[in-house]
């Protein structure tokens, strides 16, 4: 979950596929964006300025028997609204505080309040080659932020931001009641990133489908762009969840504004980060939220699902890429939730890094000028060079000016050894671990209900950000509940797979940069390591997640 590689569909717009779906397409060099950022104006006041991206359980018990977990619940729709600190009382969550405003799409050369078909296909053909990822699109669309109520880690009132995406035109496609796409955006380390901009993964979600008819419904998440919120609930299922119930909620009473005609179709995806918040939603509205909202479908790409075993892994001596920039946002999240994964952070990060940690990320400073001034190592630096275990191939992560503290390490290790969980892949949570980041893995974990609505699980398997464990494990739990996802592993090619030319179209990609690399004298493996989780598999789950959805359109 590395910062360069989460902000996933910025890559991708920044270089095209050289080989997708059209047979035999030539490779494609990297070019600047076709789209300037666009500003973004808050409800009543004037336009921001962009800023580009940087490169980039459970509220009630699972059906089948889990005991339930401790968290924050997410409120219900008509909840009496909470008094503020100030006497004042909080809006009931789903509130819409401001909106829906219109969002001027910036073109460079022009400025327009809608995007139509014709220029949206020539800006993306100018990519050569990102046509054939969106499809052609069908519809004008329109941008329209808005602000609403919600709640941080802890359960205490906060706002958030999100926009809507809308489609029009003439075809029966773009008019009259469309399908909602409940869209949740992968990691982001810009404090001031909103979907608002269309731009990088906001401008990949809107030709995707909103352009093909599909209005979209894309929260920023509290502690992004315009929320007020001093920290962002990173990973936290039930703030999650709720912070896109809620977001929803404020986008039913925007339609009519809008003039918006939603069809009973709803659909959920994400990608990376927003996997797993699409997941922990489809869960949320299972189990709390059926009297209000009812999933058509959702797909869960790339998404860290299996929190304790990825978390064990990690400590184990396996540690992903990225993991010294999400690991700071999950514990600050778990800190604020009131997990105490440490009294003090000098009990988990080393004292050069500990002062302000806290407060370090999201940032409106760039990654890279947070590493060079010291407060985050460089070449991601994990642990200590001599702690134990050590993967063979995880070198890169075991060095001096190192992290994370080997005493934690070391307590973790230990809680691992006397409490271990994954004994079973279908009670893989059976456990009962004792060191509290453990504890939080484990009320984050989402194998802890069945699905009742059609699912995709989509990753691709030697994905270095997000493991493909990750979504193999959860497959597993919910096949052994009776409730099999259908399961899309892009280096899996099978003849007879609904989904073979999303694995062909990822291989032939996969091949072509490994041998531009090589033409240029670089390591094929790094260049294809370093755009594996951001534009591989990003790319391709997103096509096959489109694709699942038109097969449960009825």
């Amino acid at each position: 979950m590395t910062p360069t590689l989460y902000a996933w569909l910025a890559a991708a717009l920044a270089g095209a596929p050289a080989a997708l779906l059209a047979a035999g397409a030539p490779p494609v060099p990297d070019a600047p964006p076709v789209l300037a950022p666009v500003s973004m104006p808050k409800p009543g006041g004037a336009a921001t300025p962009a800023a580009s991206l940087f490169a980039s359980p459970a509220a009630s018990p699972a059906t089948l028997g889990a005991s339930p977990l401790p968290g924050p619940a997410l409120a219900p729709a008509r909840t009496p609204a909470p008094i503020s600190a100030a006497g004042r009382p909080v809006p009931p969550r789903g509130t819409l505080l401001a909106g829906p405003t219109v969002v001027p799409i910036d073109l460079i050369t022009d400025t327009v309040h809608k995007l139509e078909p014709a220029l949206l296909r020539t800006l993306l053909k100018r990519r050569d080659g990102l046509l054939a990822v969106t499809g052609e699109p069908r519809c004008s669309i329109a941008v329209h932020s808005m602000r609403y109520q919600t709640v941080g880690g802890q359960g205490e009132p906060a706002d958030a931001g999100a926009v809507i995406m809308l489609p029009s035109g003439t075809g029966p496609e773009c008019s009259g009641p469309r399908p909602v796409l409940l869209y949740a955006h992968g990691t982001v380390l810009d404090k001031t990133f909103s979907m608002a901009r269309l731009n990088g993964e906001a401008r990949l979600i809107a030709s995707m489908f909103a352009a093909q008819g599909y209005i979209v419904v894309a929260p920023d998440y509290a502690g992004y762009g315009s929320s007020s919120l001093p920290y962002h609930p990173y990973l936290n299922a039930e703030q999650q969840a709720g912070d896109m119930v809620d977001a929803l909620r404020a986008a039913r009473t925007a339609y009519a504004a809008l003039g918006a005609h939603p069809s009973p179709q709803l659909f959920l995806t994400g990608y990376s980060q927003g996997g797993f918040v699409a997941l922990a939603t489809q869960r949320a509205i299972q189990l709390q939220h059926a009297d209000e909202f009812t999933v058509t479908a959702t797909a869960a790409l790339s998404g860290p699902y299996a929190l304790v075993k990825m978390a064990d892994s990690i400590f184990s001596g396996h540690p992903n890429t990225g993991v010294t920039s999400y690991l700071p946002l999950l514990t600050t999240s778990g800190q604020r939730a009131g997990a105490a994964l440490y009294a003090a952070p000098e009990d988990l990060y080393e004292a050069r890094y500990a002062s302000g940690i806290e407060s370090l990320l999201p940032n409106k400073v760039r990654l890279d000028d947070l590493v060079s001034k010291g407060r985050l190592p460089k070449g991601g630096a994990l642990f200590a060079r001599d702690s134990q275990p050590q993967a063979a191939d995880a070198s890169a992560f075991f060095a001096d000016s190192n992290l994370v503290r080997t005493s934690y390490r070391n307590a973790y290790l230990q809680d691992m050894a006397s409490n271990p969980c994954e004994r079973d892949p279908a009670e893989p949570l059976a456990c009962s671990p004792q060191h509290n980041l453990r504890k939080w893995m484990q009320r984050n974990d989402l194998r802890t209900y069945t699905p009742s609505s059609p699912l995709m699980l989509c990753g691709a398997g030697k994905d270095p950000v997000v493991p493909f464990a990750n979504t193999a494990a959860t497959h597993a739990y919910f096949k052994a509940h009776g409730a099999a996802p259908v399961l899309v592993d892009l280096e899996t090619p099978e003849e007879g797979d609904p989904y073979l030319p999303f694995k062909q179209a990822f291989a032939k990609e996969r091949d072509t940069m490994r041998a531009d690399a090589v033409k240029k004298g670089n390591d094929p493996v790094k260049a294809v390591s370093d755009r594996y989780h951001s534009r591989l598999a990003a790319q391709f789950c997103l096509m096959a997640a489109r694709s699942f959805f038109q097969s449960a359109m009825p």
